[in-house]
């Protein structure tokens, strides 16, 4: 089962987050809530919820009594930092031209549709993804060909029947269905001249979400 992490941060808690940041860096001293809350347009009682767990992660001093008190911290500078980073690293990735759709069953119209196709179109929040190439055939009923690339998303459980990247003794990998039985953890191959894998001592560090073939 996933555990999310407490830490982690929301999409609106890095807004005000980085609201708070810019105000900082444009007038030289802390946003108050009012302030916040109508650059956001919500309401006071939100913004004062979203510092408050901003606060108990670190991101944002912790100073009581003051109209303007939410400082961002170290942290919390190191933390937009690595957004930013982050974020431009997509948009210069460059995308795939998307031109429309092709019927695998019946003929459809052919109607051109100019547009882009990115991998955060896809998988959307691109934090926690990242690809491995396939080595091997134990998986090709599944789809996955020895060549291919996975794209995974980190994770430290999964569900029954769920395609996952799973570490075996600290320094073996191996890409398998996932399947939690009473007493070991099965890894079954997708190709019956493979047999399953069973271990006790297995740990998950993704989930397969999509997959790039090449007909090269």
């Amino acid at each position: 089962m996933n555990r999310k992490n407490p830490n982690q941060i929301t999409p609106r808690q890095l807004e005000v987050l980085s609201v708070i940041a810019e105000f900082e860096d444009r007038q030289c001293y802390s946003a108050t809530i009012a302030e916040i809350a109508g650059q956001l347009s919500v309401s006071r009682t939100t913004v004062f919820e979203h510092i408050a767990a901003l606060r108990r992660k670190k991101l944002l001093t912790n100073s009581r009594g003051k109209a303007r008190s939410s400082r961002i911290t170290r942290l919390g500078r190191q933390l937009l930092d690595e957004k930013q980073q982050k974020n431009a690293m997509h948009e210069m990735s460059p995308g795939i031209p998307l031109l429309g759709r092709v019927a695998a069953g019946y003929a459809i119209e052919a109607i051109e549709n100019r547009d882009t196709l990115s991998l955060a179109d896809l998988f959307g929040n691109m934090d926690d993804i990242f690809s491995l190439q396939v080595t091997g055939e134990s998986m090709i009923d599944a789809g996955i060909s020895d060549g291919d690339y996975v794209i995974c998303r980190r994770a430290v459980g999964a569900h029954n029947g769920q395609i996952v990247v799973a570490i075996l003794d600290e320094n073996e990998v191996t890409v398998k269905k996932f399947y939690l039985e009473p007493d070991h953890i099965r890894l079954e191959p997708a190709n019956k001249a493979f047999q399953p894998i069973y271990s006790q001592n297995c740990r998950i560090e993704a989930i397969v979400i999509g997959l790039l073939h090449s007909f090269r």
